[in-house]
């Protein structure tokens, strides 16, 4: 599905308890404030001022834009508050070969929404999604030591460990799925 014609009025994916919709204008003060819960924020690197969210937000952007897939913004289904994102993007990390310049796998739930499956809902929506538009391709993940619900997580989504790496001071497990 070419990037132009992917609905900006309504989620791209559904599943039971959720809508995937692609990031809008407006949605940064959303997401600014998730990624700075700090529940949610001890695994997520240094903290993230609004300038950075605000940046990281035209990154998710471009790579609908230039990519085709990208990051969704979670939503209970039927109501306007964003709990989380996930989704594959395209990103540039500078982590060296078979991490950079791949499709790559993430997810963020609200600490008050952490612990109900949310996560393992939209990322596999969004797998399936992935492997039926694009073809089945390798994707990575990075997951910071320490961060056990989301390598429970990958692991259960099909990823296993690559090599490891570290990035503004923090050790990072970096992880593949690769296709059958």
């Amino acid at each position: 599905m070419p990037s132009d014609r992917l609905p900006r009025d309504r989620p791209l994916l559904t599943t039971d308890r959720l809508e995937l919709w692609l990031p809008k204008v407006g949605d940064t003060p959303q997401v600014h404030a998730i990624v700075n819960e700090p529940e949610t924020a001890r695994h997520l690197g240094p903290p993230q001022d609004y300038a950075e969210a605000f940046s990281r937000g035209l990154r998710a952007a471009g790579s609908w834009l230039l990519y085709g897939y990208g990051m969704f913004m979670l939503r209970k289904a039927g109501e306007k508050e964003i709990i989380g994102l996930a989704g594959i993007f395209h990103t540039y990390r500078g982590l060296g070969e078979g991490m950079d310049d791949q499709p790559e796998a993430g997810w963020i739930v609200g600490a008050g929404h952490v612990g109900r499956g949310y996560a393992r809902e939209a990322m596999l929506a969004a797998l399936e999604w992935f492997d039926r538009t694009r073809g089945p391709k390798r994707v990575v993940a990075m997951i910071e030591v320490g961060n056990d619900a989301s390598f429970a997580l990958a692991e259960r989504l099909g990823f296993a460990e690559f090599r490891r790496a570290e990035k503004d001071g923090c050790e990072l497990v970096l992880l593949e799925r690769v296709p059958d």
